[in-house]
């Protein structure tokens, strides 16, 4: 065969695989859909949990909570819109249905502050465990306000905006929960958002209880007495009546009793004082943004990939924040 003859017949096998391989079209892709992150999604998530106890953390995100009416708070018309807001969340165990199940389940909810300062850089821990009440700067439990970064501006160089958003954020690693001591670990749980409001009473300032632990033997004795309400020495036979208390400890139960009950006289007459020289120093700029405060608490929507709470929403905050102005 020709030389050309072979290059003809090479060619026209070339020519036939290429029609063959070129006819084997690839059925298109179908379009693959994303659905558009919204520009608060993840601001609840955000929020720290204070007071949650750890082990108890992802319990709380293990069903898909709505919170589109905080989102919806910031849109033009909402109770949030244009203001500068101060963020923190909690958590609040209660028993709801679900699937047709009832379960104990950790709520997830997001208390709004409105305020142009934050509402406080301080944590109160207190339970029915510890014995007093601890007030201690936010900082030493690895608490802070930070800005919230909306996800359209993330992109953006931070220092440059100007956030009207401010979330309670905790920088303590679950990890490193190993390493520290159980009570440093048990104060977390213990955590409270503290506020205070100098225009208004304290529930302590108010109350005429006192609470009693008395070191007595083989028991300590636990009881609650009220100097208006209760007569000590029929308060103290009582006690031994119902053998709380030994009949040779009388006297020094009824020392001990009076003792506290001037140590909690004492402290009342200082926080009212500290409260009046407070508002007698504070500018009347300050004045009126307490006077304007406004609380905000807001529940997850209903959905079907989450407990229906509309039948146990509460607009108690904590003792130190009180109730909210509105539940949402």
């Amino acid at each position: 065969m020709k030389k050309g003859t072979k290059r003809k017949a090479r060619h026209d096998e070339e020519l036939k695989q290429t029609k063959k391989r070129s006819t084997k079209i690839k059925p298109p892709k179908p379009d693959e859909y994303f659905e558009d992150k919204r520009n608060l999604e993840d601001l609840w998530r955000e929020t720290f949990p204070v007071g949650t106890e750890w082990d108890q953390l992802d319990s709380v995100y293990q069903y898909k909570w709505n919170f589109s009416n905080l989102e919806n708070a910031f849109e033009e018309g909402g109770v949030l819109h244009g203001k500068r807001v101060y963020l923190f969340g909690c958590t609040e165990p209660q028993l709801v249905w679900f699937k047709d199940e009832s379960k104990v389940v950790c709520i997830p909810v997001v208390v709004a502050v409105v305020s142009p300062f934050p509402p406080s850089d301080k944590i109160g821990i207190n339970s029915v465990q510890r014995e007093s009440e601890e007030i201690i700067p936010m900082k030493q439990m690895k608490m802070d306000w930070v800005p919230y970064i909306p996800l359209e501006d993330r992109e953006s160089q931070v220092d440059r905006l100007k956030s009207q958003i401010f979330i309670l954020s905790c920088t303590q690693r679950r990890a490193a929960l190993k390493h520290l001591k159980l009570d440093r670990v048990k104060k977390y749980e213990y955590c409270l958002p503290y506020f205070y409001q100098p225009f208004k009473e304290d529930e302590l300032e108010q109350s005429t209880e006192v609470p009693i632990i008395f070191p007595a033997e083989p028991k300590p004795v636990f009881c609650e007495f009220d100097w208006e309400l209760d007569e000590l020495e029929e308060f103290t036979g009582k006690l031994i009546e119902e053998e709380e208390l030994s009949r040779d400890q009388k006297d020094t139960f009824k020392e001990f009793v009076k003792e506290k009950v001037r140590e909690a006289k004492r402290a009342n007459r200082e926080a009212r004082e500290a409260r009046r020289k407070a508002i007698e120093e504070m500018s009347e700029e300050t004045k009126a943004a307490f006077g304007n405060m406004r609380f905000y608490k807001f529940y997850p929507v209903q959905s079907s990939d989450a407990p229906d709470v509309s039948n146990v929403k509460s607009p108690f905050i904590n003792r130190y924040y009180g109730k909210a102005h509105e539940v949402l």
